[in-house]
């Protein structure tokens, strides 16, 4: 395989075969980016390289939790395209148990892909980008990385790590030319969400959102893209919630947001106390 030359930008986007990743595949490539995509299934990825049949589209079947498999791909990337100017480590797992009931192999697996894949990637990739100049990383985290939640400990608690991980990526590799940031997605309308979400779940991240709906894929993919151009030159380390205020919103504003159109601004506020009648002076 020779390396083609050619002067476009080049994106890795880890769990590019779906869902958010593979729509921020087609965004970059709609944006003049020669894109490697990896992503551990085999079939989808297969489907995803059929969907785009694009001689600047690069499908690689890779586990990032695997430092070998992370490091061969790279390698292959950098010979077919020459260069590195973007990582996006989109590549995740979660496993929802009670918190209790939540083994170490399921902890293990999570923290294996959704931390370390990240870190990984980002070493291997940076010393590549280095060669060109420098480069953007942005690391896809979760609005469950910014609010806790039930039965999310170790996805979770693997994205606020990944949050972290963005500022102390961004402290040291600034000085060399690379900026690094996160996004954090609220619910988004995927495949795997129609699936898995209830309308009971929908009706009440509905409630919760002020918004009141879902993201769309194309929409965290724009921030992404965002943050990879040269308009985000300045940023770096920050973690931007692409979540339709949810993270903004705190506790209890659904009621308060339902009983809004009926509510005069004293139904907000506790009824004032009386005040106490003056006792008699005893004469």
């Amino acid at each position: 395989m020779k390396t083609v030359q050619n002067s476009n930008p080049v994106v890795v986007v880890t769990g590019g075969a779906r869902g958010i990743g593979l729509e921020i595949c087609n965004t970059f490539l709609q944006r003049g980016y020669r894109v490697a995509a990896l992503d551990v299934d085999k079939h989808t990825l297969a489907k995803a390289e059929g969907h785009f049949n694009n001689p600047d589209f690069l499908a690689i079947h890779c586990d990032v939790s695997k430092p070998v498999q992370v490091s061969r791909s790279v390698a292959r990337i950098e010979k077919k395209f020459g260069r590195i100017d973007s990582l996006v480590n989109n590549a995740g797992v979660a496993i929802f148990k009670p918190i209790l009931d939540v083994t170490w192999q399921d902890w293990r697996s999570i923290m294996d892909t959704n931390l370390d894949g990240a870190f990984w990637c980002t070493q291997i990739c940076a010393k590549v980008m280095l060669k060109n100049g420098g480069g953007s990383v942005v690391n896809i985290a979760s609005i469950s990385g910014l609010r806790a939640s039930t039965l999310r400990v170790a996805y979770g608690t693997s994205k606020a790590a990944l949050i972290h991980l963005t500022k102390q990526q961004a402290a040291e590799l600034g000085d060399v030319g690379i900026r690094v940031n996160c996004v954090a997605p609220g619910p988004v309308a995927t495949e795997m969400a129609k699936l898995v979400h209830s309308k009971a779940i929908i009706k009440d991240y509905h409630d919760t959102i002020p918004m009141n709906r879902y993201g769309g894929t194309e929409e965290i993919a724009n921030a992404v893209a965002f943050l990879c151009s040269t308009q985000a030159s300045y940023i770096n380390g920050q973690t931007l919630a692409v979540d339709g205020g949810f993270d903004a919103a705190g506790v209890g504003l659904p009621t308060l947001r339902k009983s809004r159109p009926s509510a005069s601004p004293l139904t907000l506020q506790s009824k004032p106390k009386p005040k106490p009648k003056p006792k008699s002076k005893s004469t």
